[in-house]
């Protein structure tokens, strides 16, 4: 199940690296584990339907196995496993920058409302069918089809590298894309922020308080 790349997949790429297996027999398989939640099946949230599923390993231990540790089983077994190290700290930044996602979003959903933003019964990402158009946060009051858009924001989840004008002109591009609406902007970001204009911007603290001990 695990994506070369993010670990997520569309149906189509999940039957051609399963070898082509029948669609009939591979939608039962997702719908096992989808309702066992080892896998969760992820629609784009938007104000007008979409076909484009996404499915993701549920277990974040899980999907790291399944990307980075188990395709190397052999050459640790080997006594190798100096080169599977290379290869995962060559990958973690992307990797781990997917694997917050679901973790942030969840957070917003838990926070809000708050003095920047209201609350949301849904929080959830959109996206096209050919990744020409991705928003990482997007707030709603239902999914995946809503009635009406609450914000739209980007994450940006790196050590030395803060969310700046780049990033913020990216976002509104994007919006224009989803809506005409002039929808809050927001980040979330590892490393803060190096640009006005947004309407909220959260950080690893803000985001924790979502689980308080």
């Amino acid at each position: 199940m695990s994506d070369n790349r993010s670990g997520e997949r569309t149906f189509t790429n999940i039957a051609r690296a399963a070898g082509g297996i029948g669609a009939t027999p591979l939608q039962r398989a997702l719908e096992l584990l989808t309702n066992k939640r080892i896998v969760t099946a992820e629609l784009p949230v938007s104000l007008r339907p979409s076909k484009d599923r996404r499915y993701r390993v549920t277990d974040p231990y899980l999907r790291f196995w399944l990307h980075l540790l188990g395709p190397s089983m052999e050459e640790i077994e080997r006594g190798r496993g100096d080169l599977t190290l290379a290869r995962i700290r060559e990958s973690w930044t992307s990797w781990r920058g997917r694997a917050i996602e679901p973790l942030i979003r969840e957070a917003l959903a838990r926070i809000l409302p708050d003095d920047r933003l209201p609350a949301a019964h849904a929080v959830g990402g959109y996206w096209t069918r050919t990744n020409d158009v991705e928003i990482d946060i997007v707030g709603a009051d239902r999914a995946p089809i809503a009635t009406e858009l609450l914000f739209v924001g980007s994450i940006k989840w790196l050590e030395q590298s803060p969310f700046d004008r780049h990033d913020l002109a990216a976002l509104h591009r994007h919006r224009a894309a989803l809506t005409d609406e002039p929808v809050p902007v927001v980040a979330a970001s590892r490393s803060g922020v190096d640009c006005p204009g947004l309407d909220a911007a959260y950080g690893p603290g803000d985001l924790l308080a979502a689980w308080p001990l």
